[in-house]
This record gives structure tokens, sequence and C-alpha cells, in this order.
């Protein structure tokens, strides 16, 4: 089958089943399509994560098919550098320098010294750390840490930046603050993102449409379009109404079927 005009992303009735016996995913089936701000809203342990793990090929579907830019994920991950994942740990090396991190991913494709260390310089001065190009990821707090794995991820210059839960461990003055640096950095570079949370207030801000999973085995339980504009006022009366609209679909979601 053709795939779909500007389709970055598709999971085709996937289900997932692991060694254990435990059901991951059950028949979810949502597209992506070019520069959207998606999140994967629901409960722990509903398949949010696992989802995110097969598109960026670290994981197969027992039934039905990822496709991510019509291809399978793992060649896709071989072959380009579209797809970047941010993971809810920053996972930096303690023995490299914030600069040596980011220049990690262009080192590993083979990218000449010189274009690398001016691609991370970039990227670093986008996300605010361009003066701490030579510090050691301990000397560096929680949220800096994020923003150098933020860094490593767009050095690339990827098409799609896959992230879990990746402010959850920050406190709310630093999520919110990376937040907004996130849809600054998303506008400005024109990418698709698939954004894993269970947070309500952080999808609604970030979103343009929110996949709401039910509690396991993960099926897609309900879409909500935010139509707002950005960027969002947390104390808005719209804001507020969308929050209390995704609220409502979390909380129904273990008892709604799935969406068709």
């Amino acid at each position: 089958m053709e795939a779909i005009q500007n389709e970055i992303v598709a999971f085709h009735h996937v289900s997932k089943i692991y060694n254990t016996g435990t059901v991951a995913l059950s028949q979810f089936h949502f597209s992506i399509t070019e520069g959207e701000f998606i999140s994967f809203l629901g409960p722990s342990g509903c398949g949010k994560s696992t989802a995110l793990r097969m598109v960026a090929g670290l994981g197969e579907a027992t039934e039905g098919k990822v496709e991510v830019f019509g291809q399978n994920p793992k060649e896709v991950i071989k072959n380009t550098n579209d797809v970047a994942f941010v993971f809810q740990d920053a996972n930096l090396l303690p023995w490299r320098t914030v600069l040596e991190n980011v220049m990690l991913p262009l080192e590993l494709r083979g990218s000449d010294k010189k274009s690398r260390k001016e691609d991370a310089i970039k990227v670093l001065e986008m996300v605010g750390l361009k003066d701490h190009i030579k510090s050691y990821p301990r000397q560096l707090s929680g949220g800096m840490r994020m923003r150098v794995s933020i860094a490593r991820a767009l050095a690339a210059k990827p098409k799609l930046l896959l992230m879990d839960e990746p402010f959850a461990a920050l406190d709310e003055i630093t999520r919110q603050t990376l937040q907004t640096e996130l849809l600054e950095i998303w506008k400005r570079e024109k990418m698709t993102i698939l954004f894993v949370t269970h947070n309500v207030f952080e999808a609604v801000y970030l979103s343009t449409r929110i996949a709401v999973l039910s509690a396991r085995p993960g099926r897609l339980s309900s879409i909500i379009d935010v139509d707002l504009p950005y960027p969002r006022e947390r104390t808005d009366e719209r804001f507020t109404e969308y929050v209390d609209i995704s609220s409502q679909s979390l909380e129904n979601s273990s008892t709604q079927r799935e969406l068709v």
C-alpha cells in the first residue's frame, strides 16, 4: 500500500507481547505526519515507551508493522541520520566533555573533525550551553545535562526526534523552561517530534495532537487535537479546558474501546 503523503511514522495494528507474556500493546493503529508535535499520553506501563522504542528500531512488533518514512525503522536508523532519540536519563559519557558528548554521533557517522565541532557548537549555542563546552557532566545540573542530551540528538539534524519522558526527573521550574525551549527548537528546525509523557499539563502545552493510550495492554483510546496557538499560556482558560479534556480522556481510557 502506498504511504500517505508526508507520513513520517505509521503504526499498522501493532501488538507487542514480551517473552514474559506481558502484552504491552494491542492493535495499536496510529500515524504521524510531517511537522507534527505528537504526545503519547497514558498511565505508567501502558506501552508508550514500547511504541517509541519500536520507532527507534529498538524492538519489533509481535503483530502488525511499524514504518518510519515508509521503511523498516532499523533500516532508517542504520542508513540515515533522520531519527534521533532522547531518553529520560541524559546518558552522557562522564569522561567526555560537553562538546565531546555532543560530537559523538557525528564521530560515529564519520564526519570530519572540523565540521563535527562546528555543528556541535552550533547546537550547544541553540540550547544555551555554548559557554560550557569544556565542562564535564558531573559539573552540570540535571537541566543542563538534559540540554546536552537534546543537543547531542540535534547535532545530526534529524527529521524525527523521539523523546521518552525527558523532563520527568526535573524540578517544575526547570521542566517548564525546557518545554518552552523545546518548542522554540521544534518551530525553528521544522522537525517532527514524538514525545512520551504521563503529564497532562505537559502534553497540552507541547502538542499539536495527543494520542491517549489505555492502561495495559496499550490501545489507542482517543486523539485530542490541541487547537491552541503557540506560545501557550498555562493560565489561559482554553488551556485549562484542554487539560480537563485530556484528564477526562486519560481517566476513561481504561474502559473505552479502541478508537477505530
